[in-house]
């Protein structure tokens, strides 16, 4: 009787693990892209490599990107976009921030899924801004979970100080035009450890 009164506690132990746990971005398995246009109409999708990310047991939600592993495909892009627009070797990475309510999400069956509306600060080059993100939780299984944006957030340019960036990265080109307004879109998946 005592023994299998301690095998039910391990159980339960095990099972509770992901409710009290902190949750830890899987770069391999996540994403965070971004949409640029030139010339009006030239739309180019580009990404950041290496991410790193965990949540809380209390929700606080942290991401971090590192800017010099911006990929466009592009080695000579990417070097321009390093150097001219983010500054890498001052602002080495951009940062986003969020409070959640993990209880809703803990408690989602396997593939269940949760609407979140969420307000995060978003920290590049030095400033912040807030955003409302339109995002969707899916419990994968037991130990993972997957947050994807609903809807792109689009960053301005001018609200990062970025605006000069783009336009020495248009002339470098040689571009009649860059958009200051980039579409940002997200598939993170976390890990219970």
């Amino acid at each position: 009787m005592r023994r299998s009164k301690r095998l039910l506690l391990a159980l339960l132990g095990v099972l509770a693990l992901p409710v009290q746990a902190n949750w830890y971005l899987d770069n391999e398995s996540s994403r965070l892209s971004f949409v640029t246009t030139k010339n009006v109409e030239i739309a180019e999708v580009q990404r950041f490599l290496v991410l790193h990310g965990k949540v809380d047991r209390k929700g606080v939600a942290e991401l971090q990107i590192e800017m010099d592993s911006v990929n466009s495909g592009v080695p000579l892009r990417d070097e321009r976009m390093r150097k001219s627009l983010f500054n890498v070797k001052t602002f080495p990475q951009a940062q986003v921030q969020a409070q959640i309510d993990l209880q809703p999400i803990n408690d989602l069956a396997p593939g269940a899924q949760l609407e979140l509306r969420l307000p995060l600060d978003v920290t590049l080059h030095g400033k912040t801004q807030r955003y409302n993100a339109e995002l969707l939780a899916t419990r994968l299984d037991d130990r993972r979970f997957q947050v994807v944006t609903l809807e792109p957030l689009v960053l301005q340019a001018e609200d990062f100080d970025l605006a000069p960036g783009v336009a020495a990265l248009r002339k470098l080109a040689g571009l009649k035009s860059i958009s200051l307004a980039v579409p940002v879109g997200a598939v993170l998946i976390f890990t219970a450890r």
